[in-house]
């Protein structure tokens, strides 16, 4: 072979080992991850959303893919871990702030149309010259009224970043034009004690309803303004709330405890010991205390009536709590999303931990645990709640207490069925009654707002026909008139409607004396309260047969939860 042959075979034999080596490269960019995914075995996720970025036949949303893999994953850990996208993460950070920003106003739905119920003072809406029993037919260019947004919704479109404009088309009693009113955002506070008030001469009860940022703050107010009333013992009612912020919780407990006490500790695989004690500057040290809860009492309401039981400080009165005694820190994502991941259980100051059993990714299962309660009948009697022995546990005086799933208390009251009935409770379950009150106070506004105190208006309520009134207003509504079942429920259906009418003109300080004032948990700790037997020792020398954890008592009405008007 001649020498131009041989270095024409070589010119093209390196062009060919080139163009393959350009695509081979080629290849192994593409599939290159894939490769890597088999070999490494980490960061699965991640490569396995690249492989499918670059090699998918058809265009993905891979954002929709990510997330969807994210609540897959936390799914299966335990109950309460959660993802929260980011565009939900402020409306889920708010419920628990000190306030947020809004226009003022507390409102409910009244045949798909937003209803005013109350402005709240130097807010927006007062400021603009809003009333209550207005309704918000437009807001900005969008009907809202007949849309069947839902509350959710509706929140998201009145809320707003703060100094942010909103423009609402208001319909005034029978004006045929909307009158447009335009209200700049402001900060509006966001309270979790409902209502305090005195429940006897020396008594004092206060309502939390969950424990936000600023719960200790308006916990110290309601004590002060009730001292200052002369109350020297206090019931602090924690029925139906869900918890909120350890911190806060552990506030409030402070001020019942002498110092140097056990508050709560939690404890984790990578998270320390953490004990929280109290430091004896509370201002209720030495105070007669008794705490309500239920069966919707959960997390740092569990927290409060476990320390406050295992220090032997106060009576626990009602039902076994819900039982979470898990804890979560909030992990910040890239694109602002959150990560709520159980980081430590939390266990009260005798080393019991509340959290109540569940098995991972069973979620589904886990959240049919307050319906099988109910099934078992633990509602109605203690005998039916079993605790194992082997999570026995001693209070700092000795007492037994128990742990495996919620906080039991030290006197049982059972749900009381006096007075339901079906007729009841189809008023109830179709919120009837509630609307019925709404149209009433609608109807005759000008009227029951003349009255100087609730007092006054309740007086004037119970003399008006309302029972028949209302009764026909259900029947118009398709619910058929039951004369027997109504009068055997007549006591609770004028109940509620005279708490409901009154609390649209006097909001929650008229609304809970009225709603509370058969109700038996309350009863009970009056009792206890004002016969001295507020201190966990004295409970034995109460009547065994009605007070003792494992029997029943069966005195006054059942505790009704109420219906909230929201807050914007």
């Amino acid at each position: 072979m001649d020498k131009n042959r041989y270095f024409t075979w070589v010119i093209l034999l390196i062009v060919v080992s080139l163009a393959l080596g350009f695509y081979v490269g080629k290849y192994y960019r593409i599939m290159g991850p894939q490769f890597k995914t088999l070999r490494s075995g980490q960061n699965k996720i991640n490569e396995t959303l690249d492989i499918i970025t670059h090699n998918y036949v058809d265009t993905v949303d891979i954002n929709r893919l990510a997330e969807s893999a994210i609540n897959k994953i936390v799914s299966e850990l335990d109950p309460h871990s959660s993802y929260i996208p980011a565009s939900d993460t402020e409306a889920a950070g708010e419920e628990l702030e000190a306030s947020f920003s809004g226009i003022g106003i507390q409102f409910n739905m009244q045949f798909d149309t937003i209803l005013i119920i109350n402005i709240l003072s130097g807010g927006p809406a007062e400021k603009a010259g809003l009333m209550p029993f207005d309704r918000i037919i437009t807001v900005n260019d969008s009907t809202v009224a007949g849309q069947n947004l839902g509350t959710t919704k509706i929140m998201r479109m009145l809320r707003g970043p703060k100094d942010s404009k909103v423009m609402l088309g208001i319909q005034r009693g029978d004006a045929e034009e909307l009158a447009k009113f335009e209200l700049t955002r402001g900060d509006i506070p966001n309270y979790s004690v409902d209502v305090s008030y005195k429940v006897n001469d020396n008594t004092g009860y206060i309502k939390i309803t969950k424990f936000s940022r600023s719960t200790y703050k308006e916990f110290l107010t309601a004590v002060a303004k009730l001292k200052q009333q002369g109350a020297e013992g206090f019931i602090i009612d924690l029925r139906d709330n869900p918890g909120g912020y350890m911190e806060s919780a552990i506030n409030v407990i402070n001020e019942f405890l002498p110092k140097g006490r056990l508050i709560v500790y939690m404890e984790g695989r990578s998270y320390p010991r953490l004990d929280s004690y109290s430091n004896g500057k509370g201002s209720c040290q030495e105070v007669p205390v008794v705490v309500l809860i239920n069966e919707l009492s959960g997390s740092a309401s569990e927290i409060f009536s476990g320390a406050i039981q295992d220090n032997d400080r106060g009576v626990i009165i009602g039902r076994r709590s819900y039982g979470k005694g898990l804890v979560q820190t909030k992990l910040d994502l890239n694109d602002r999303s959150e990560l709520l991941l159980t980081v430590a259980r939390y266990y009260t100051p005798s080393g019991r931990c509340i959290q109540k059993e569940y098995e991972l990714g069973k979620s589904e299962e886990y959240s049919h645990d307050l319906y099988n309660r109910f099934m078992h009948g633990e509602f109605y009697s203690a005998d039916s709640i079993k605790m194992a022995d082997s999570l026995e546990f001693k209070t700092i005086g000795g007492r037994s207490v128990f742990g495996g799933g919620g906080v039991m208390p030290d006197i049982f009251i059972p749900r009381d069925t006096t007075g339901i009935t079906s007729y009841y409770s189809n008023v109830i379950n179709t919120g009837v009654l509630y609307q019925f009150s709404l149209v009433y106070s609608d109807k005759n506004h000008d009227k029951l707002k003349s009255f100087g105190s609730y007092q006054e208006l309740h007086e004037y309520l119970q003399q008006q026909p309302l029972l028949y009134e209302f009764a026909d207003y259900a029947a118009s509504k398709g619910i058929k008139k039951r004369p027997t079942l109504m009068n055997i429920s007549k006591e609770l259906i004028e109940t509620q409607i005279y708490a409901y009418i009154v609390r649209n003109f006097f909001d929650y300080e008229g609304f809970y004396p009225i709603f509370m004032q058969d109700d038996a948990t309350l009863k009970k700790a009056i009792e206890v309260i004002s016969e001295g037997k507020w201190k966990p020792e004295m409970i034995g020398l109460c009547d065994k047969n009605k007070n003792s954890p494992n029997s029943m008592e069966f005195s006054g009405k059942a505790f009704r939860k109420p219906i909230y008007s929201k807050t914007v």
